[in-house]
């Protein structure tokens, strides 16, 4: 339950404290005194957007803190997936920022909007004014029947399971369309593909043939200038190698006679030396090349080949080629793959598509047995708050489709008249019938939930007199089962609380400020008196608030 609200520089509060006591709980002010900024503040704490409009300082960060005591409730499971120190009494801390940010923090961790919205969903219901409207939606209804038939475990194992198959279901359908795509361009591919592999590629091929291809048209001119080269050096009269063998000859009459000469020989000898390897190599060379036109022909057309298919793929070279090659192999691989995974899919889709329909049955009869509870045990409240001749009967029908709750529509059909046709509540229902009506299925819902707080805000709107007084009764009632906070302008309810608080305005000449603070007995029989006399404190009035109260 809410134990204690602390709220800095939010609207039109500067700073406040609240305490609160298990039990039901009042709180009153006139129009206008800031009753919807406390409301606003809570709904922060357990999830809701907010913006920098909410700052009093716009210079000054918005700090909104709770604590919560939730010993029993069974929400450790919910502190470990989250990976969360757990305690009894939780501290919730919202904070909104100058700059527009905001930060959330459960016990000083920092946590996302929506791991604080999943909290805030276990430990308080807020229903504001507009909530009462979404009685008029198969949404809530159905969240209600569920929440009456204890459905919550059951709808986690539908939700994944439903979660499941429809993943499986759009992999499914991006398979069959790549498998359809695969067929239609699979006689391509391979046509690609048998092509690149006839043509029996090797890497770095391109380069030796372009080498050999150019030797081989340049042969005769390669051969004609060793043929000169050869026959150059075997003249006798003018060669450099009988003239650099003359002048060895020479040079070694006079050797012995100077160091340099000497130097000189060695030189001319390494020469020479040379000079018959150059001519011997040449010699081999000339022996080994020969032209040959098939050999030519054959080179030029592999070339071509490999030209050919470089300019068909867009690409430079063979290792490119071979690359492409090992792709079109891969696709053409997919579509026997994909085949063997759609049918191991499709297997899996019927398995979940079974356990779904047995979870969505086990739904649809909880569901059955929670909609006639509720026709029988909503009614008599009804009755209690003035609505004798109401009827109610809540129709759930089976769509073919599985939907993210299950395969049942809903439909609540109303009506308040003794006699009247019974038909959808929002086209028969009055606002002050709905009030009604919303209280007494919230009051069903607190004894088969473990809610521990639910705070209404003006669901007394539109009722007044007796009837102002069994709801009173009710949220008594309902305060046996969980804490109860009414935000509400009748007497009647202010005075069947256990705790009274009033919310008011203080000005000063240059501002004005919201505060709120908790009545004593006395000072709550006046708040009533003024709320049942129009701030005429007459002895009439003090008298019929102590009637109330007692």
């Amino acid at each position: 339950m809410l134990r204690q609200l602390s709220i800095e520089n939010y609207a039109l509060i500067r700073s406040l404290q609240i305490s609160f006591n298990e039990g039901f709980t009042a709180v009153t002010g006139e129009t206008g005194a800031g009753k919807s900024i406390i409301l606003g503040a809570l709904g922060l704490i357990v999830g809701q957007r907010a913006d920098t409009q909410v700052l009093s300082d716009k210079e000054r960060k918005c700090v909104i803190e709770a604590v919560f005591e939730i010993g029993g409730l069974g929400l450790e499971k919910f502190f470990e997936e989250n990976d969360l120190d757990y305690y009894t009494n939780v501290l919730i801390r919202r904070e909104i920022l100058p700059t527009a940010k905001t930060r959330a923090f459960i016990n000083d961790t920092p946590v996302s909007l929506q791991q604080l919205r999943d909290f805030g969903t276990k430990v308080v219901d807020i229903h504001s004014q507009n909530q009462t409207l979404t009685l008029l939606t198969p949404e809530f209804q159905m969240r209600f029947v569920d929440t009456l038939a204890g459905n919550s475990g059951l709808l986690k194992k539908y939700s994944e399971e439903y979660t499941s198959f429809i993943s499986a279901k759009n992999e499914l359908s991006l398979m069959q369309n790549e498998l359809q795509k695969s067929r239609r361009d699979k006689d391509y591919n391979q046509f690609l593909y048998d092509e690149l592999e006839k043509a029996q590629l090797v890497e770095n091929e391109q380069e030796e043939l372009e080498k050999e291809l150019n030797l081989l048209n340049n042969t005769e001119s390669i051969k004609q200038v060793f043929g000169e080269i050869l026959e150059t050096a075997d003249r006798q009269d003018d060669a450099a190698l009988p003239r650099l063998m003359s002048a060895k000859s020479q040079l070694s009459k006079i050797i012995a006679y100077h160091a340099d000469i000497e130097e000189l020989y060695q030189r001319i000898d390494s020469c020479i030396i040379e000079l018959r390897d150059i001519f011997s190599e040449i010699e081999n060379l000339d022996e080994n090349i020969s032209y040959s036109f098939e050999r030519q022909q054959y080179v030029s057309q592999r070339l071509d080949l490999i030209y050919n298919l470089q300019s068909k793929h867009g690409v430079n070279n063979v290792a490119e080629l071979l690359e492409i090659k090992s792709q079109l192999g891969n696709k053409l691989l997919i579509t026997n793959d994909l085949s063997e995974k759609i049918q191991v899919l499709e297997r899996q889709l019927s398995e979940s598509e079974k356990r779904l329909l047995v979870l969505a049955s086990e739904l649809s009869e909880k569901r059955k047995i929670a909609s006639q509870r509720l026709e029988q045990e909503v009614l008599p409240i009804l009755a209690d708050l003035g609505m004798k001749d109401a009827m109610l009967s809540v129709q759930l029908s089976h769509c073919d489709a599985f939907r993210p709750d299950g395969t049942d529509n809903i439909s609540l059909l109303f009506n308040a008249n003794k006699g009247g046709e019974l038909r959808e509540v929002g086209k028969v229902i009055s606002g002050g019938e709905l009030s009604r009506l919303m209280l007494a299925l919230k009051s069903l819902i607190v004894r088969t939930d473990m809610l521990p707080t639910l705070i209404f805000d003006e669901i007394d709107t539109g009722v007044s007199g007796t009837i102002a007084v069994k709801m009173a009764n009710i949220m008594k009632r309902m305060s046996q089962n969980a804490q109860i906070l009414a935000i509400t302008h009748l007497p009647q309810v202010a005075a069947k609380a256990d705790c009274h608080y009033k919310v008011y305005k203080e000005s000063d000449e240059t501002t004005t400020q919201t505060s709120m603070r908790q009545l004593t007995e006395q000072q709550s029989v006046e708040e009533i008196a003024k709320m049942l006399s129009s701030e005429n404190l007459t002895a009439s009035a003090i008298e019929t608030a102590k009637e109330l109260k007692n």
